[in-house]
């Protein structure tokens, strides 16, 4: 009798051991950027903000390279248990696996989605002696001379590169988009007058526009936000123009849908949280979140619009 109390004691320990050493288990946020990138920079306030509420150890785990195919093939790997996550930006997740061969990956078929983050508008801006001062002028001179307006962008497939595409697509104008090799060269090629206008995400440019030494055409979100009262919404002069780089949460295929439902939850929780809101509004970044099923509805959405851009484009894959 003794012996079996003894055993069921023993089982009963080694059971509340288990359990305890799985809930301690650390999430890991694998990300495809270096610290201090904006998607760096995104996790590491997601994870403050999910330790709590998920009560385990969040760490982020930069992984840059490859477009984000180092970062994306190692979260493909992992244990699909909810405890390895990946927090991926707009190219990664839609552009890179149409642009490089070696990113043997889909979204769809090898994660499951927990919810979209965050995301940040582009800005359409001009040199201020350009003469231009609004999207309605930059597309006014583009008619009048086609291919002798140059817009600048960050690299070749970038977000803002193909958001000067659907620019073009959308409003029917001609416009010589050159994609720079970096977000500072395409910010200097403005500011020195070598493009007349360019295209980014908000966070580089806002500072030179408040200098004066950039003019705000558009910004490409779909609501006026907090902090860009001034700025005029590029949809009222080029109607579905609404683009932005964002930030979404995966885990692997198989996680348990329980799991993805808490993950989704927490990240939903995290995004109410005042100081989050704060923290991201001095990126020019804003909370999204919302249901697991709305998430994967913005990926396919998302995926085709970019898909469209990116052949329309002629971009193929290397």
């Amino acid at each position: 009798m003794r012996k079996r109390a003894f055993i069921g004691a023993m089982w009963a320990t080694a059971a509340m051991w288990a359990a305890g050493a799985h809930a301690a288990a650390p999430l890991t946020l694998v990300v495809p950027s270096a610290a201090g990138s904006a998607p760096d920079i995104v996790a590491r306030l997601l994870a403050d903000e999910l330790q709590p509420r998920l009560n385990q150890p969040v760490v982020v785990d930069n992984r840059p390279g490859a477009g984000g195919i180092v970062a994306t093939m190692a979260a493909k790997s992992a244990r699909p248990d909810g405890n390895t996550l990946l927090l991926a930006q707009a190219a990664v997740v839609t552009l890179t696996p149409l642009l490089y061969r070696a990113a043997k990956y889909d979204m769809e078929k090898d994660f499951e989605t927990v919810a979209v983050v965050a995301d940040t508008p582009m800005l359409f801006v001009a040199n201020p002696k350009s003469g231009i001062k609004t999207l309605g002028d930059l597309l006014a001179q583009a008619k009048g001379k086609p291919d002798e307006l140059t817009l600048g962008s960050p690299s070749r497939g970038s977000v803002p590169h193909l958001s000067g595409e659907l620019l073009e697509q959308m409003s029917g104008v001609r416009i010589r988009n050159v994609p720079m090799g970096t977000s500072g060269q395409a910010i200097q090629a403005v500011v020195g007058g070598d493009t007349q206008v360019s295209v980014d995400g908000i966070a580089p440019l806002l500072p030179l526009v408040r200098a004066g030494r950039m003019q705000a055409l558009a910004v490409t979100s779909n609501r006026v936000l907090p902090g860009l009262e001034g700025f005029p919404l590029a949809r009222d002069t080029v109607p579905g123009l609404d683009l932005s780089g964002w930030f979404m949460l995966f885990a692997g295929k198989g996680t348990p849908p329980a799991r993805i439902q808490a993950l989704n939850e927490a990240v939903n929780a995290a995004l109410k949280s005042p100081a989050l809101i704060q923290k991201l509004q001095t990126t020019a970044t804003y909370p999204v979140g919302g249901s697991v099923a709305e998430a994967r509805q913005f990926l396919a959405r998302e995926k085709k619009m970019w898909a469209g851009a990116a052949r329309q484009a002629g971009l193929q894959a290397e």
